[in-house]
């Protein structure tokens, strides 16, 4: 692969997390408390590669993921830039920490997009949403971050060890 393609890696398996966020389970009720791929997307890249990872690819994911998911326009872009701002604003302290930091991390970040997430549909939409549902949301993301932290990490020694 050339440095170009490498360098789209992330913007590539941030679409893939998207799919499979978007992707109906037929499992009653899931998809109101379904983990925020994207995010946790977003978030790894964000701390393991700020060289790579930018506000457009923020933006363009979060606004695919808001019209195949039928939520108001912008808000998938808006959750997840201002998050990508929370982790290049600090990328001296997540440089060299371990996964368990990391995660505790995105914990955090994890918190404050389902807050954002929560409170901008509400008001999009006229109406709050139960409280509970975005608190399984937030459940369910934390819960999913070491999965796919473990996979992108295989990815990105696979292909991005010498970029």
């Amino acid at each position: 692969m050339d440095i170009f393609a490498r360098h789209q890696l992330p913007f590539f398996l941030c679409l893939a997390l998207m799919l499979v966020e978007a992707t109906p389970t037929h499992v009653p009720g899931f998809a109101s408390i379904s983990p925020m791929l994207t995010l946790v997307g977003i978030y790894y890249w964000g701390v393991q590669r700020p060289d790579i990872t930018g506000y457009g690819t923020a933006f363009f994911v979060g606004l695919l993921e808001d019209i195949l998911g039928a939520t108001p326009l912008g808000v998938g872009s808006l959750t997840l830039m201002l998050s990508l701002m929370i982790v290049l604003t600090q990328e001296r302290f997540f440089r060299n920490r371990s996964f368990i930091v990391t995660w505790w991390a995105f914990l955090v970040v994890a918190a404050f997009a389902t807050v954002v997430r929560w409170a901008l549909s509400g008001l999009a939409q006229g109406m709050v949403s139960d409280p509970p549902l975005a608190l399984a949301t937030f459940f369910m993301t934390v819960t999913f971050y070491p999965l796919v932290a473990w996979i992108f990490g295989r990815l990105q020694m696979a292909f991005l060890r010498e970029v």
